[in-house]
């Protein structure tokens, strides 16, 4: 049977693990995520609010 996938925060993320978590979940690579979040931050304007929230609702990753 075929494993759930779960978006959670990640254990090496650089601040919150946020963006490195939602690039594990997407299969992609974090310093992408990254740079288009930097970018909805400057030129759209809900990026740092979007952040918040969402390290706030997703869970932390837990190890073993």
């Amino acid at each position: 049977m075929e494993e759930k996938k779960k978006m959670t925060r990640s254990n090496n993320g650089m601040i919150g693990g946020v963006c490195a978590g939602l690039a594990e979940y997407l299969g992609w690579d974090p310093t992408i995520v990254r740079i288009v979040w930097v970018l909805m931050v400057f030129f759209a304007g809900f990026g740092g609010l979007l952040y918040v929230i969402l390290w706030l609702v997703m869970p932390k990753r837990q190890i073993g």
